[in-house]
């Protein structure tokens, strides 16, 4: 086994990560972790204290790798409904295509697999939640500034209901829903939300 001053901690955390994306937290054990990494278990535990503390390591990275960027775009774009399509667009895409297509978003499989998580744990994917709403959020608003949404629409309502559309499209995805189907559902909801005689592209490309 590699000692501790001979394995690099950000590749471990890397691999960890890609565990934990596909098989999740339950199936993801100390010993799993070191068969794949070649890590003997002291010295895992020596760098980085426990499963959950690396776990959290790896959860953190995809956080700020995969979620963040993403996020943040949304939240900038001012062109409303639009910019709502974009976001869908890019998730069907990331989650049908290329090399980890089929594996979901790590943060809903951690979601739907909750079971026997620490605290910790569970804290970072509510916070996750809460950026995503906050994202959805923001570009619903842009999208009332341009006068593209219903009168009635319940924004807050609105952006809870589309992280969760957001979830399942991470869900489907994984159980081999084609990218079509997906697409049309996303293009039902938020023509949902648009005004009457509103044009604004809702087609998540």
């Amino acid at each position: 086994m590699a000692d501790v001053k001979h394995f690099d901690p950000s590749a471990v955390v890397g691999t960890v990560q890609q565990l934990l994306w596909q098989r999740g937290w339950a199936n993801t054990g100390v010993q799993d972790i070191v068969d794949v990494t070649g890590v003997g278990r002291s010295s895992l535990y020596a760098t980085f204290g426990s499963k959950q503390d690396l776990c959290l390591a790896a959860i953190q990275r995809y956080l700020a790798e995969q979620a963040a960027p993403v996020f943040g775009a949304l939240q900038a774009d001012r062109r409303g409904l639009p910019a709502i399509a974009d976001f869908f667009g890019g998730l069907i895409t990331a989650r049908c295509v290329g090399p980890r297509a089929r594996w979901g978003c790590l943060i809903t499989n951690l979601l739907a697999d909750a079971q026997g998580q620490e605290n910790a744990i569970a804290d970072v994917l509510v916070e996750h939640n809460d950026r995503l709403v906050s994202a959805l959020s923001a570009a619903l608003r842009a999208a009332t500034d341009r006068e593209q949404l219903r009168a009635d629409v319940d924004l807050h309502g609105a952006a809870e209901q589309l992280a969760l559309l957001a979830h399942g499209v991470n869900l489907r995805s994984r159980t081999g829903a084609d990218e079509a189907t997906l697409r049309s559902a996303v293009a039902a909801a938020l023509n949902a939300l648009r005004g009457p005689g509103v044009l604004a592209d809702t087609w998540p490309r």
